[in-house]
């Protein structure tokens, strides 16, 4: 799944059937109705305007302080919205505390480490001299001065699109087992074998859903420009956005119904206007693109040209380059952002952790599912090099590698670090679906140093659990903000995105802040005042992708939102 924004949602451009005969409509699926991605908006909106799919036009943001955007810092008592009360721990339990310096990593796509919000709060290796080429503090890696980049060359290329784990897995079964049967493999390669029948009965179904998915979003992509373009003329405007479509009260009553379905298209995805839609719609048309030639593609393999490493060699650790922004660091920056922005400068966001918290950025997620070797390096450089926390919002259905994860879960674990997780976005129970990195060891006992965080909304009604998010009751363990989140952006600008990979960092911030302010805490009882402080609610919801209402309680193991609030509380009875 790699970085764990929601898939991008078209649910009412199936209106665009009405107003033009080429356009065919969609069958719809789980995953074409029920999530959506996020992109920056102009400017700080109200809670109640924040729907669970909220995409808007990318632009630079308003300099100023828009931290009111931020519904998430909100206290569910103070402000009756159920956020972590951020705000009001900051001015009621912490003011008169020192906090001390921690090191959050993050594991990542990569961070614009030029952003005005994030550029103070950087980890810096002080024992490495930037830009001379030389491993000045022999841990071997090359002027890794604020993190370090799995995803790279040797020559300063980095890898962007990777397939999926699915894919690797099939693309290497079909020749390792060609001819094979369960019957005839060696007794040594039937687990082997049998990865590889599920991966690809996997396979076969995804590029099937993938390709006619494809074949819809390009088939709207045209009819909806040319319906935006025909109605501008129409209504002698430059700009369809919701005030010139309120106000058209054209005669013709089926450009009346055009401009009422467009207006409703916008109100429902959150586009500014009708260009934004068509933008938003072309961006879709790439995604699609994009899984199918690269995601699903059996011989693309772009890590043998550019990284040179061997995927398969478990031992390498010493590979890849110091670049940290990557050819796309958008899902880093908003993640870095919500933990740590800076909170004092009346610009932006201000994350949820003080200042003497810094992030490491550790790129090791691309565009397609990360690999089970870049993600246990990266947890071993993040713990070497002193982090206490690790964000880790990312995720896939396969994990053929696991143990190589698994060791550096122990390892991290043996350094007192403490690991948070995204849930995942496809709507799935963990306690039937798989999802890596998993909540439990192969042996099925708990990793004690791991967090697992599903996303919630902004209104304790059927709404709380955003529709996008993984659920269980054995496999995750809180919940918290992960719906219409304000943060840093690329460019020093800011927007929302939604997705768990969103409710995880606001988990890692919270941990932050008790590790900075309680700096004997340990890595377990970080999570344990987590999930014993979460504000437990039993709003009847919707479970997420479906119609069924249940006691929100059912839906973790906490059944409960991460609260900041009363968490510094309960580490304040715990350190006395």
């Amino acid at each position: 799944m790699t970085t764990t924004f929601p898939r991008v949602s078209l649910p009412l451009l199936l209106a665009v059937t009405l107003f033009s005969s080429c356009a065919r409509r969609p069958q719809a699926s789980a995953s074409t109705t029920s999530t959506a991605v996020s992109v920056p908006v102009v400017a700080p909106v109200a809670a109640d305007a924040i729907p669970p799919e909220t995409p808007a036009p990318a632009k630079p943001a308003p300099i100023g302080d828009q931290s009111a955007a931020q519904w998430y810092l909100k206290d569910p008592e103070q402000d009756k919205v159920p956020g972590v009360g951020a705000t009001r721990t900051y001015n009621e339990l912490l003011k008169s505390l020192t906090p001390t310096p921690v090191v959050v990593a993050v594991i990542d796509s990569g961070i614009d480490t030029a952003h005005v919000d994030l550029k103070p709060i950087l980890w810096t290796n002080t024992r490495e001299i930037p830009g001379n080429g030389i491993d000045d503090d022999k841990n071997g890696y090359v002027d890794d001065v604020h993190g370090w980049n799995f995803l790279g060359g040797p020559d300063g290329r980095n890898v962007n699109a990777e397939t999926l784990e699915l894919t690797r897995i099939v693309a290497a079964g079909r020749v390792r087992f060609k001819g094979k049967t369960a019957a005839t493999v060696k007794p040594t390669e039937k687990a082997d074998y049998a990865l590889y029948q599920k991966a690809e009965k996997a396979y076969k179904a995804r590029l099937a859903e993938e390709t006619e998915r494809n074949k819809e979003v390009e088939s709207m992509a045209g009819p909806l420009s040319q319906m935006v373009a025909a109605m501008k003329q129409a209504l002698g405007t430059e700009k369809l956005d919701t005030t010139a479509l309120k106000n058209a009260n054209p005669e013709d009553p089926n450009l009346k119904r055009a401009a009422a379905g467009l207006l409703e298209m916008m109100r429902q995805t959150g586009a500014a206007d009708g260009d934004a839609l068509v933008s938003q719609l072309n961006e879709g048309v790439k995604q699609e693109r994009s899984l199918l030639d690269n995601s699903l593609n059996l011989k693309f393999d772009p890590r043998a040209d550019i990284v040179k490493d061997n995927p398969n060699d478990l031992t390498q650790r010493y590979y890849g380059n110091n670049d940290l922004h990557g050819p796309d660091p958008m899902h880093g920056t908003h993640v870095s952002g919500i933990i740590a922005a800076v909170r004092d400068n009346n610009l932006g966001v201000q994350g949820l952790a003080p200042a003497p918290v810094r992030i490491m950025m550790v790129r090791a997620v691309p565009d397609g599912d990360e690999r089970d070797k870049d993600i246990a390096n990266a947890i071993r450089y993040a713990v070497d090099n002193g982090a206490s926390i690790i964000n880790m919002s990312f995720g896939k259905e396969f994990s053929p590698q696991r143990p190589a994860v698994e060791a550096a879960f122990k390892y991290a674990a043996a350094k007192n670090v403490l690991l948070v997780h995204a849930a995942g976005n496809e709507n799935n129970n963990l306690d039937v679906t798989d999802n890596y990195p998993a909540s439990f060891y192969i042996n099925k006992a708990p990793v004690p140093n791991l967090l697992t965080v599903g996303a919630s909304g902004p209104k304790d009604n059927a709404s709380l659990p955003a529709d996008f998010s993984n659920y269980s009751k054995k496999a995750v363990d809180v919940f918290a903000p992960g719906v219409g989140i304000f943060s840093t952006l690329p460019g020093s600008t800011f927007g929302n995105e939604s997705g768990t990979s969103m409710a995880s960092p606001v988990t890692a911030g919270v941990a932050a802040v008790l590790k900075s302010y309680f700096p004997k805490l340990t890595a377990t009882d970080l999570k344990r005042i987590i999930m014993q402080s979460a504000q437990v609610h039993h709003t009847k919801v919707s479970v997420p992708g479906t119609e069924k209402q249940v006691d929100f309680s059912t839906l973790s193991v906490t059944g409960g939102i991460v609260d900041m609030y009363e968490a510094v509380k309960l580490a304040q009875k715990a350190t006395l």
